[in-house]
């Protein structure tokens, strides 16, 4: 069983900058890939970015590509998702989960294994 705890979100401008992190608690992290998917209010969870197990390969939406940056820390056991110019439509609970690293870069809900609880990210317009 894996753990994974999101942090960072908060209330941010339109235009601005948020930083979340997900920390997992396992001793085998590098078996995972990591993603990161959002849920707004009346709306399906989305698939917004993926991590795979070495680091060496990303994948992002259409709607956050250029302006998200998923990376991982293995010291740490932790994945990053660094998110500039936020917009408005930007405002969800973003959750972070797990993948077996053979998914290569999953990008749907059930292709990932385990799921933290979510942080709240708003953006004011």
């Amino acid at each position: 069983q894996v753990q994974l705890v999101e942090s960072g979100g908060g209330l941010v401008q339109n235009g601005g900058s948020l930083g979340l992190s997900c920390v997992a608690s396992t001793s085998t992290f590098t078996n995972y890939a990591m993603g990161w998917f959002r849920q707004a209010p009346g709306k399906e969870r989305q698939f917004v970015t993926v991590i795979n197990w070495s680091g060496t390969a990303t994948y992002y939406a259409d709607s956050v590509k250029g302006r998200f940056t998923i990376s991982r820390d293995d010291d740490k056991n932790t994945v990053y998702l660094r998110m500039n110019n936020l917009k408005p439509e930007d405002t969800a609970v973003y959750y972070c989960a797990a993948a077996q690293w053979n998914r290569l870069l999953p990008s749907l809900q059930y292709e990932y294994e385990y799921w933290g609880q979510g942080t709240q990210v708003t953006v004011s317009s």
